[in-house]
């Protein structure tokens, strides 16, 4: 058994701790993440259900071997460690698409203080079509409309979910060696494409999967009907042929496909800005400061995705909130009936007869 506190910490460790507190303060909630990044994500997601009664303290599984990843929360936390008092927040990654299908989704999914994403990761919340014009506008400062993201992503995604559901298929049966989320995301690479005209770069995609469908239906001629059972089951678990960006491997998309078109867009409003500055400035001193201030006043690229938070109007992001409502729902449905069950023993002992004190008779040499 180890000797080390941090590895016997448990949902009852934080029980007892809270309960060595007031009874006026409030019950803290730990809430174990994957990467720094998550963090930020998940405060997000939880401070919406704090008050006098709870606070949650979101943070990484170890700070003594820094242990990232979904792996070393799950296998760290899950069973007998997690519970009311201390849950994990994770990436759904396609343990969400694999309905219980492996080990690992079986407790992403079952588990009551387990929570995911619904989307692959947060990556893919991060670039929630409505709201990249909004990031562009922080990054440059220009609230001119050049690009369609919504109308891109549609048909970006409308071009790859049928591969998509591909790729899922392989995964739920096993075979996903033959077929790998690399192979997967290679082919849905979008490549160069000028903003101004992104039909090449979408027919070149739609291209790619169709060689690559055509191929997968050669090798495998007699799934079509288990295609089209599980085709019908994800779109049952929220993936529309519209939104299926959101599924993809969150780093893909967010490296791959979103920054790079996000840089273009992004450049293209800070020329702008800069010409506005150069046309209209008085004279040269005018123009440097304002072209100073400017440039001073611009963004990084992938830290105002990160720090995006437009996705909360998402629904899979309102279904995170949906999931954690209910646990704290049920939370104080248990402490309510542990309350009533003490309140009905402590009534039963006052309604119990009082035994009479037996007086002990006096010793013979005590009479008068």
């Amino acid at each position: 058994m180890s000797k080390r506190l941090k590895d016997n910490l448990s949902s009852r460790y934080f029980e007892a701790a809270n309960q060595l507190t007031s009874k006026r303060s409030r019950r803290r909630i730990v809430a174990y993440v994957e990467s720094y990044d998550d963090i930020f994500f998940w405060r997000t997601v939880l401070s919406h259900f704090e008050n006098e009664k709870r606070y949650f303290e979101v943070m990484l599984p170890s700070h003594q071997r820094l242990e990232r990843g979904k792996k070393s929360v799950l296998m760290n936390f899950i069973g007998e460690h997690i519970g009311p008092d201390m849950i994990a927040c994770v990436d759904a990654d396609y343990d969400y698409m694999l309905q219980g299908a492996t080990h690992q989704s079986e407790k992403v999914l079952h588990s009551p203080y387990v929570f995911h994403t619904y989307a692959y990761a947060i990556e893919n919340l991060q670039c929630y079509a409505p709201t990249l014009h909004d990031v562009c506008v922080a990054i440059t400062l220009n609230d001119h409309r050049i690009f369609d993201f919504e109308d891109y992503l549609r048909q970006y995604s409308e071009a790859v979910f049928p591969l998509f559901v591909w790729s899922v298929w392989f995964y739920r049966t096993g075979n996903y060696m033959k077929f790998s989320l690399s192979d997967f995301s290679r082919i849905i690479d979008p490549g160069g494409f000028n903003i101004f005209d992104p039909q090449p770069s979408l027919a070149h995609l739609r291209h790619k999967v169709g060689n690559k469908l055509r191929q997968l239906q050669a090798e495998y001629p007699d799934n079509k009907e288990e295609y089209l059972k599980l085709k019908n089951e994800v779109k049952a678990l929220g993936v529309t042929p519209q939104t299926t960006y959101l599924f993809i491997q969150g780093h893909h998309l967010f490296d791959t496909v979103i920054v790079p078109i996000v840089n273009k867009v992004c450049n293209r409003l800070r020329m702008e800005r800069q010409e506005e500055i150069a046309r209209t400035a008085l004279h040269y001193t005018q123009r440097r400061n304002e072209m100073s201030c400017y440039e001073h006043s611009l963004t990084d690229i992938k830290q105002t995705l990160k720090k995006n938070i437009g996705y909360t109007l998402c629904d899979q992001f309102l279904r995170i909130r949906q999931d954690i409502a209910a646990f704290l729902d049920r939370q104080e449905q248990e402490q309510q009936k542990e309350q009533r069950q003490e309140q009905q023993k402590e009534q039963r002992q006052k309604e119990e007869p009082q035994q009479p004190s037996v007086v002990a008779p006096e010793s013979a040499g005590e009479q008068h």
